[in-house]
């Protein structure tokens, strides 16, 4: 583990009645550029809510050309978009208890002449008007650097009664395209891997998030002192690679005055971090061993340890949740223990196989983990990977599985996702594609996702280029059919990556670049697009040179490795005043593209020829 619009008239989601929109007449926003209607604050509105006015404001200037009045106060008789709870959404829509909502439960509601968007405190309201914006104007944030603004100098509203939440509590789609705190907002997104503040509804926190063992009971300080602490390992304390000993009562009652600690030094955290170091190296003395076999699995004294601490805390902190993993030596669930109310078990899917969706037969023994642990856990949160961390720009063909993925999820009751991704930089491969799917999934995992991701390739890089770009998602797709996509995956030899299917990816992305060759925007987006798999021919160089010479094929690019190496480094240099463009780290280990592109500075010698392109 590392860290790190038409719809159909009624359906029924999240436990609420979605009613979009009739098609009855509405009335006009605005009018051939101008205003007509007021936006009206509430007199008591929280920061939040007051970003959300100032949101839907300057959203509604940029789509029309003109100002939109803000106000206080509204008269009978007087259009008006209301934002926020308050006195003025009391008095024309009393029939909503704000009070019941919850932090993310939004209503978009138009009676007569007046549209309430509004919803639970701290996120609602902010959330009800990006998800106005996006379902009546489609408006579209694919990346903090690209939005879709629909220029319409006419607006008009229609019936609309919308009451809905997010299907997951916690929503994390942790990919660096997507850390920008105001992208994350208008996208519903709300971990704090990359903190929203609170004048923006602020976000889930965590304290810790992962492997807090060590950082919290540390060897160097403890170990001399207390080895009765860490694991016993073929019969010897030992802090080396090694766990804690959960069922000693001293770390046990040090570990919950650590737990304190930590919370009175962070009180605005919701979730506190109590999972294993990132390695084996458990505990074997007899009292772990016997509580182990007796539970059929490690997680039973994992499990048996987060609950003694969660039911510890909770008398001064019950607003917390205690979270561990269920991850590899502990993610098969215990057979008797439960997880308190309190208590967040992340199930981690880091062994799956990632061509396939989690319930595919490859993954059955994922499968038999989730449907367990959701039977034990009330808040059962997933830990995914999404990207190849040993190669974040190289071609990694998940891209059909993560709707699949998000929609079992839900099936099993999990509360929330951390979808981990190319976290590193700018570059990686499809990056900003998944980030932006994964944020509309885990909103709303009954989306078509494959209708998602050719609405986002067409929106993000041009008609012209989204169709082959798409055609090239399809082509690695059936070509990595039968293979074990892991998240660290040797990339030189994997079958799917022949010369077959990169010269035909190759003539792919090369129409793409031709179809945005005028638009100076999207151009460099189709070559940063492309830049993975130019990195995947250098990775298997000799190897798919040799295979074009036997099948007689045409050689899709120049015919100089050292050439080939020169344009991904001018590629991956960027543009000057685009940032996004700068591609500077190439896997998780950190390697930069200087010291990927150092290995091919010459060209090998030829061991069979090829035709030339």
């Amino acid at each position: 583990m590392t860290i790190p619009l038409t719809r159909p008239l009624f359906i029924l989601m999240f436990g609420f009645l979605f009613v979009p929109f009739c098609v009855e007449a509405g009335w006009q926003v605005a009018e051939e550029g101008k205003a007509r209607c007021v936006i009206v604050q509430q007199a008591d509105a929280t920061e939040p809510e007051k970003a959300a006015v100032g949101e839907l404001a300057e959203a509604l200037r940029q789509i029309t050309g003109t100002e939109f009045k803000v106000t206080h106060e509204v008269e009978n008789s007087e259009r008006a978009i209301i934002v926020g709870p308050g006195s003025m959404a009391a008095k024309y829509f009393p029939e909503l208890q704000f009070a019941n909502f919850g932090a993310e439960e939004l209503v978009m509601r138009v009676k007569g002449e007046k549209l309430l968007l509004a919803g639970g405190s701290p996120r609602g309201t902010l959330y009800a008007v990006s998800r106005f914006l996006q379902e009546q104007f489609r408006v579209r944030w694919w990346t903090p650097w690209a939005t879709n603004m629909p220029a319409r100098k006419t607006l008009e509203i229609r019936e609309l009664d919308v009451r809905e939440k997010p299907a997951f509590e916690y929503r994390a789609p942790v990919w660096f395209a997507g850390f920008e705190p105001t992208w994350k907002v208008h996208n519903c997104v709300n971990d704090s891997f990359s903190e929203i503040r609170k004048e923006l509804g602020g976000c889930i926190k965590y304290k810790g998030h992962a492997h807090t063992f060590y950082p919290l009971v540390p060897p160097e300080k403890y170990f001399a002192e207390h080895p009765e602490w860490y694991s016993m390992v073929k019969g010897k304390r030992t802090s080396n690679h090694a766990q804690l000993c959960l069922t000693n009562p001293g770390l046990r009652d040090f570990m919950v005055g650590r737990v304190k600690e930590w919370l009175h030094e962070s009180p605005d955290v919701e979730i506190i971090s109590v999972t294993q170091n990132d390695w084996a190296g458990w505990c074997e003395c007899a009292e772990c061993k016997a509580l182990d076999d007796a539970e059929g699995s490690h997680s039973g004294t994992m499990l048996a340890f987060v609950n003694y601490i969660a039911e510890k805390i909770e008398p001064d902190f019950p607003n917390v949740a205690v979270d561990t993993f269920a991850y590899q030596y502990t993610r098969k669930p215990p057979k008797t223990i439960r997880a308190r109310k309190n208590v967040i078990v992340r199930l981690c899917s880091i062994e799956c196989n990632f061509r396939e969706p989690l319930d595919h037969r490859s993954n059955a023994a994922f499968m038999a983990d989730i449907e367990g642990w959701s039977k034990i856990c009330s808040r059962l949160y997933i830990w995914d990977y999404t990207t190849d961390f040993a190669g974040y720009v190289h071609p990694h063909p998940n891209w059909f599985t993560l709707g699949p993925n998000v929609r079992l999820f839900q099936k099993f009751g999990v509360k929330g996702v951390f979808e981990q991704g190319a976290y590193g930089g700018h570059g990686a491969e499809m990056a900003e594609l998944r980030a932006w799917l994964l944020a509309q999934l885990l909103w709303n995992p009954a989306q078509d996702d494959k209708a998602l991701i050719k609405e986002f390739l067409e929106g993000y890089y041009g008609k012209a280029a989204a169709e082959p770009i798409y055609g090239y998602l399809e082509l690695m797709h059936e070509a990595s059919k039968g293979v074990s996509l892991r998240c660290f995956l040797r990339t030189e030899n994997q079958p799917y990556l022949n010369f077959s299917t990169l010269s035909k990816a190759e003539r792919l992305w090369r129409q793409a670049e031709e179809g945005a060759r005028a638009d100076s925007e999207r151009l460099p987006r189709v070559r940063i697009g492309h830049l993975p798999l130019r990195c995947a021919f250098l990775r298997s160089w000799s190897r798919v040179r040799n295979e074009c010479a036997e099948q007689k094929g045409t050689w899709p690019l120049a015919e100089s490795r050292k050439a080939v190496a020169e344009e991904c480094r001018a590629v991956a240099q960027g543009v000057p005043d685009k940032e996004w463009t700068h591609v500077r780290v190439m896997s998780e280990g950190g390697q930069t593209v200087d010291g990927f592109l150092k290995g091919f500075a010459e060209d090998p010698p030829e061991t069979k020829s090829a035709n030339s392109k």
